[in-house]
Parts: C-alpha cells; structure tokens; sequence
C-alpha cells in the first residue's frame, strides 16, 4: 500500500463530464472500520445528483462518489470483529466508492454470496439495503400480498421484483418499454405495464389494489399511487425524480386506512445500517448463494470511463445495474 490513491472526483457542479481521475491520500480505518481495496464500485443515481450538486454528502463522508463496492480488505480499525485482513466483501459505503481503497464500517461489510464474483456483488450493497430496509422492513410486505413497484428494470426495480417474488409476493412493475416491461416479467413480475401506453391506477384497481407500492417518481404518481392502493394499502416513498411536492386530500388516507411512509438510506445510522446488513445476511444472503435471486448487470466501465457510466444511467436506457472496474 502506498501513501496515495487513484479515484474519481467531481470537478464542480454539472453533468457526466465534470467527473475526472485525481489523486487522493489513501483513507486510514477509524474504530470500527475496514479498509477495502476496491475490484468494482456500483454507480447509482444518488452518485449523478451529487455530481449534480443536488445531493450533499454527510458531513463526515467522503466528497467522492460512491456508495457500494466490492473488494479485497486491506486494514483494520481498532474495534473490528467478524472481518479480517484478505477477505472479499462487498459494502455499502458513506461515499468514497470511485477509488482505489475506500473506509467503511466493518458491520456494512457482506461476504460475497457462494458462487458469485467481484463484479456481481459490487451490485448488491446500495440497492439491496434500499429494497429490504423499505419493502420488508418498513413496508411489511407478506406472502400473497399484492406488490407495485415503480421503475421495475431499473437496479431498485429488478431486486425488488425479484426479492417481492420470493417470498411469495404477487409482483406488479411499470416500465417505459416493452423490452423493459418484458423484462421484469422474467425477473418474476406477474404483470408488467408499459406506462406509456397504460394506466398502472386500473391494471391494480382492476386486481383488488395494491397493498404495497414502492414509488421513486414522486410528483403526480403520489396521488395516482393512492388510488392504486387497497384498503389499508401502504406507500413507500424512496425518491422523487419528478419532485417531492404535490396536493393530497388525507381525508382519502383516513376513510381508505392508507399509510404514507418513506426513508433514504445515507443518512441513517451506522447502527441502522448494520441492523439491516444483519438481516440480509440471514435473510437474503441465501438466496443469493442459490442462485435463486441474482443482481441484474447493464454495463461494465474501466474506471476512467465513469463519465460514460453516468452519461448510460441518465438515458435511462439501462437495465439493472452499472459498474466501474476499479482494480480487478
């Protein structure tokens, strides 16, 4: 290990170009931390609105972008137990991912599920935390219970179709093509609509309602997701990529019995976090060492070329996840 780093930092506020190889000092493991030499980060779309200037870090991450990642750990923190030096792991960072070696809390760390490489598991960390944390933690989904989620081929997407399926779920996704529609049907959706071309408020109305929706738009899709819902039916809100403000008559919230609820995922406590690293492990981490459950890969970019990553992820083109390959 050297005294210096390779990564990707953001230049200034603005779009996909603005991101630009530099070097850093190599990060030290406080208490409780690892330190990973990075094969792949995960790119996500909290990494475009930072770069965008639309997202600060927390006080206490890293400038640089990056909230997953998958690698080798190379040192150690005073208070570290159940990791050590030469493990592979894939992690859910505070930021710092487009770089060589990054610092992260030993009890976000996952070990790669059976069977799976670097470049899989980079993909598991940002949008599995989200899914399980909202859909199961928060949002209680059950087996036979009838599910909606929103951007169905995208990474939150296709881990939520496929996780809401296994466990006994009815799974209903909206996309904006019929290749991505067709898609999420493969993945484990019972019926994916083209929103395009129809109305999800019918397609569930007609099925008896959702009893769970997991929405990123936001905007006109909030009240339009509550008359998709069912009596008692709850809303996940995880983003709002068409704005967080729009009109709701609560009095439909008290006579229909809906639960409005929501949460990010940075922002919470790093015993938060743990807690839902916890329960993947025991939870999910098996099925993905089955096979039964498996993160779904877009597109591979060298390090260099992460500006041609967030240029893929805001067409909106992709399917599943996008990686750079750092170090493997």
């Amino acid at each position: 290990m050297t005294d210096t780093m390779r990564a990707v930092e953001i230049t200034k506020p603005g779009g996909p170009e603005v991101l630009q190889i530099t070097t850093r000092p190599m990060p030290m493991p406080g208490h409780g931390q690892v330190v990973i030499k990075v094969a792949y980060a995960g790119v996500n779309r909290p990494d475009a609105l930072q770069r965008a200037g639309m997202y600060a870090p927390p006080p206490t991450a890293s400038d640089l972008p990056g909230l997953e990642a998958s690698g080798e750990v190379v040192s150690i923190g005073a208070g570290v137990s159940g990791v050590t030096v030469g493990d592979l792991v894939c992690a859910l960072l505070p930021g710092g991912g487009y770089a060589e070696y990054v610092a992260t809390p030993a009890s976000h760390c996952l070990p790669i599920p059976d069977g799976m490489g670097l470049k899989e598991a980079a993909c598991l960390p940002e949008t599995f935390f989200t899914v399980w944390s909202n859909v199961f933690m928060r949002g209680g989904l059950k087996a036979g219970e009838r599910f909606l989620v929103h951007g169905g081929s995208s990474g939150i997407g296709t881990t939520a179709i496929q996780l809401a399926h296994a466990f006994g779920a009815r799974v209903f996704a909206t996309a904006g093509t019929d290749s991505k529609c067709d898609a999420c049907v493969k993945l484990g959706a019972e019926a994916a609509i083209n929103y395009r071309d129809m109305d999800f408020v019918d397609v569930l109305r007609a099925e008896g309602g959702a009893d769970l929706i997991l929405d990123m738009v936001g905007g006109d899709y909030i009240p339009r997701n509550l008359k998709a819902l069912a009596e008692d039916g709850r809303l996940v809100q995880i983003a709002f990529l068409q704005g967080p403000k729009v009109e709701v008559n609560f009095a439909t919230l008290m006579m229909r019995r809906l639960t409005m609820t929501g949460s990010t995922l940075r922002p919470q406590s790093d015993l938060a976090k743990a807690r839902i690293a916890q329960e993947l492990l025991e939870a999910v981490w098996p099925l993905l060492s089955s096979g039964r459950v498996a993160p779904v890969m877009d597109n591979e970019y060298d390090f260099e070329k992460a500006s041609e990553a967030h240029a893929r992820m805001e067409t909106s083109g992709h399917i599943g996840k996008i990686v750079l390959k750092v170090g493997a």
